[in-house]
């Protein structure tokens, strides 16, 4: 049977699903946390629930591409020091699911995307504090690892949004570009493929939903090469801009819709 008669997806829709995915492969190799678009429109064109297992394997598609772009510049010593964090927010997000209707799902997926886009608009205006913010990171390393490791757990189990909390962290303990893109690529990888047998318990990763992926895996790949073209060109500022607008917009959306 043919994957969009299953799922009633349009051409348009499946267009949309299309872009979403190639955001995917764009934010992976150019700016993190971008691809809070894309979950947004796969959450509008799909069952809030059943969105977050679809996009699980494209985003872990986006994930590869990423590590073997930036495989020689993440920074282990860190991400030791999330993971164990991270794994009680994806428990405690597991949970949240098994609880949680399709209703819940789609305004908490809209709050979380109107909070991270707060974040974002918060990091930005506390650019000028950077070295301040630095040297809190020194002093409180492992108590801030700790909150933002199980917020991006949570997040990313829920939603698939950790990107902006991480992004957050990685910035706020003074990360360069690339050590930046390289360190949150393995992150994710890592992540994104231990949430897999969690979202399959819960019956949103399954036949069907793989077809769709598949499908849909094609187009992260120009995605991804266009982010590795750009992250040296892309107008950073600029950028974050239109993201955050957008998010606001795909929240708004969820939470009326």
């Amino acid at each position: 049977m043919d994957t969009m008669t299953m799922w009633h997806i349009s051409g348009w829709a499946f267009a949309a699903l299309a872009c979403a995915a190639l955001l995917v492969g764009f934010s992976k190799t150019a700016v993190s946390g971008a691809n809070t678009v894309s979950l947004a429109i796969f959450a509008a064109v799909l069952p809030a629930r059943a969105s977050t297992g679809v996009l699980l394997p494209v985003l872990i598609a986006g994930d590869v591409l990423a590590v073997l772009t930036y495989r020689r510049h993440a920074h282990w010593p860190t991400l030791w020091r999330l993971f164990p964090a991270v794994a009680v927010g994806v428990v405690v997000g597991t949970l949240f699911l098994l609880w949680a209707d399709d209703g819940v799902v789609r305004i908490s997926i809209g709050a979380i995307l109107l909070l991270m886009a707060a974040v974002t608009v918060g990091r930005r205006r506390a650019g000028g504090r950077a070295e301040e913010a630095g040297a809190v990171a020194t002093r409180s390393g492992r108590l801030k690892a700790r909150s933002y490791g199980v917020l991006g757990g949570f997040t990313t189990m829920v939603a698939n949004a950790g990107g902006p909390v991480m992004s957050l962290y990685l910035l706020s303990a003074g990360f360069r570009k690339l050590g930046f893109l390289g360190t949150s690529a393995f992150f994710f990888l890592v992540v994104n493929v231990a949430k897999v047998p969690f979202s399959a318990g819960l019956g949103l990763i399954d036949g069907r939903s793989l077809l769709l992926d598949a499908a849909l895996a094609v187009f992260v790949v120009p995605g991804a090469l266009l982010g590795r073209w750009a992250v040296d060109r892309i107008d950073q500022r600029l950028f974050e801009r239109l993201v955050i607008a957008a998010t606001v917009v795909g929240g708004v959306q969820l939470l009326v819709g």
